[in-house]
């Protein structure tokens, strides 16, 4: 389903040491000097509290707290498959620089599946991604599959009888697991949730079979989680056994996330933001936590961002197209 080429894993950039250097709070302009930040600033994390997305958010607000006078303020706005918090940015927020949004890739699927009234490439003021989801499916320990080959193998047997939880219609996750489906010739079924910790709540309590979605690496080292796959171009450094979409189908199905603001910003608070956000990449509590929730830095900004924004509008919406989603 995805190009190789979008995978982060092989585009892992070593910020440290490397960040830019943070500009001045006020800033000089033509006409005024703009100060910034006086007070603090909302960021809206598109997924639920207390996945990966959340404590990668947390950690990144954190880190970018300690450069700034101000503080950033983490809040919550899961919905439409990740894309709810940068819907309610571009139509309610105010392009001041004190509202910002998490914003996923599944931002630039929404459009081709349901009538929306915002457009990401246009409506949005792109300050910088940030980094990147790994994904791979998953079950419980006790479950009778122990390989990628085993769940197959009972898919084919027993047709929708497989539930697996996913962050709801449309979303990567689905559209993998919708696109290996077709491939393998077999059917399950989707349950959506608002985020990977109410999925893997699900799981735990066997109300559903697995889970697609972001590993939970500390439940597979505590051994309550096995792990089938992982989707990456590559395979996972803290588990080379498992393998990957990639070998299997050719598909790599990474997420990059980024960092956007209403449109109509001031450039020169856009660049403190870009310039504050860029150097709490290389802050190493930032870095430990990414490590620990299975997400890499996949830094891009300017002309490089707007690029891969074209080119991953384009790509998701023949993709939904593609798989007869797309909105009538």
């Amino acid at each position: 389903m995805s190009d190789p080429t979008r995978g982060i894993n092989s585009r892992r950039r070593n910020l440290m040491g490397a960040a830019a250097a943070l500009l001045p709070l006020r800033v000089a302009g033509q006409a005024s000097d703009v100060a910034y930040p006086e007070r603090n600033i909302n960021l809206y994390c598109a997924f639920a509290p207390g996945g990966p997305t959340d404590i990668a958010m947390r950690a990144l607000g954190e880190a970018v707290s300690r450069t700034l006078p101000r503080r950033i303020i983490i809040e919550n706005r899961p919905g439409a498959g990740g894309a709810l918090a940068a819907q309610q940015l571009a139509q309610v927020a105010k392009p001041d620089g004190y509202t910002l949004a998490q914003v996923p890739l599944g931002v630039f699927r929404l459009p081709h599946m349901t009538k929306t009234t915002f457009d990401p490439l246009n409506d949005l003021t792109w300050i910088l991604n940030v980094a990147g989801y790994e994904f791979g499916v998953m079950v419980r320990t006790d479950s009778p599959w122990k390989t990628w080959q085993d769940f197959i193998a009972f898919a084919r047997a027993n047709p929708n009888k497989l539930t697996y939880a996913s962050p709801g219609i449309g979303t990567s996750l689905h559209l993998t697991m919708d696109d290996i489906a077709g491939r393998e010739k077999v059917r399950w079924t989707q349950v959506p949730f608002k985020g990977t910790a109410e999925s893997i709540t699900a799981l735990r309590g066997g109300h559903v079979d697995a889970v697609a979605g972001t590993p939970a690496w500390e439940l597979v080292d505590a051994g309550t989680v096995r792990m089938l796959n992982t989707w990456g171009p590559s395979r996972n450094r803290r588990s080379p056994g498992l393998i990957t979409l990639h070998e299997l189908y050719g598909i790599v199905s990474n997420s990059p996330w980024g960092i956007a603001g209403p449109k109509g910003m001031d450039p020169r608070i856009v660049r403190i933001l870009h310039d504050t956000f860029r150097k709490a990449l290389s802050d190493s509590n930032f870095l430990q936590t990414l490590d620990r929730i299975g997400m890499e830095v996949f830094y891009m900004a300017g002309e490089e961002y707007a690029k891969w924004r074209r080119e991953t509008a384009a790509f998701e919406k023949a993709a939904v197209e593609r798989l007869g989603l797309q909105y009538k």
